[in-house]
């Protein structure tokens, strides 16, 4: 259960520091790419036995972690495409909604445990990040053409948990766990640097210090955010189904109730309620352990 707290504690700080980069107008890509630079590093600096790249070139899951780490540069910039073209709520909606993938794949595939009080829970949990995340009113419409943003963020974040169940259940060890999560995000700042670089060379962005000291700030809890997930998905006692739905859920609980204190968010009345279901999703599904 800890490293669960952690994980949640992890990233829910990932959320308040993209808050802090609106307000210092910090590049997203640039701190995007520096951050899975700094969180690579923190993965090779957390591993416990020396650095081998021979050895990590030869370990079962790295060529996984090559495909992971696209994938989480992508789902990112697809983010951003659907933050442009259907608004902010829309890509929190589509990104936390995702944790119904990792959910049905650990009850069907792994035999994880079900019974009344987890299924309740865990529909509540859905329909807390649904009223939780439509914070803003913009009112920009879904249309066909823009509909595919939205659920390639959702099926993307999905992947991503997903994944991470699998590679740690079939083929990560207890030790490898650091030099694990290092790979994914290393492999994804290598597809950022390339994209940054094309960036630069055509004259559309250009690097700033402060954009880079940025991309630091978010690299060690993003590292950790994983770190401690992927320790809390080995723990025995703990279904995946029901680490992803307490984790998901709190995280939006824990970063919505930092955007009320520090950055004074006005929220609707359904964000409220959806701030009590998931409280009540959380005991629910705790209490089905």
């Amino acid at each position: 259960m800890i490293y669960l707290i952690f994980s949640i504690l992890a990233a829910s700080s990932i959320f308040i520091i993209f808050k802090l980069f609106s307000k210092y107008d910090v590049n997203i890509l640039q701190a995007i790419v520096v951050n899975y630079i700094t969180a690579s590093v923190s993965g090779i600096i957390a591993y416990s036995k020396p650095f081998n790249i021979i050895e990590i070139l030869q370990k079962d899951w790295f060529y996984h972690t090559m495909v992971l780490g696209i994938i989480f540069i992508l789902v990112f910039n697809l983010m951003a495409i659907t933050t442009q073209k259907n608004g902010l709520s829309v890509a929190a909606v589509a990104t936390k909604m995702s944790l119904a993938i990792p959910i049905v794949f650990g009850i069907f595939v792994y035999q994880e445990s079900t019974g009344l009080t987890k299924i309740i829970g865990i529909i509540l949990a859905l329909i807390a990040v649904y009223l939780t995340s439509m914070k803003s009113t913009e009112g920009k419409p879904i249309t066909k053409a823009n509909l595919i943003f939205p659920i390639l963020v959702f099926i993307g974040s999905g992947v991503i948990d997903t994944s991470l169940k699998f590679l740690e259940t079939q083929y990560v060890s207890k030790h490898d766990v650091p030099i694990f999560s290092s790979a994914i995000f290393g492999f994804a700042a290598i597809t950022g640097v390339f994209y940054l670089i094309y960036k630069v060379a055509t004259g559309s962005t250009k690097i700033e210090l402060k954009n880079i000291i940025a991309g630091i700030s978010l690299g060690v809890p993003n590292y950790f955010s994983i770190y401690f997930l992927i320790q809390a998905l080995r723990h025995e006692g703990m279904d995946s189904s029901t680490i992803f739905t307490i984790n998901n859920v709190a995280v939006l609980l824990v970063s919505t109730l930092a955007g009320i204190l520090f950055f004074k968010e006005r929220l609707l009345i359904k964000n409220w309620i959806g701030i009590s279901l998931a409280i009540l999703s959380i005991i629910l599904v705790a209490l089905s352990v």
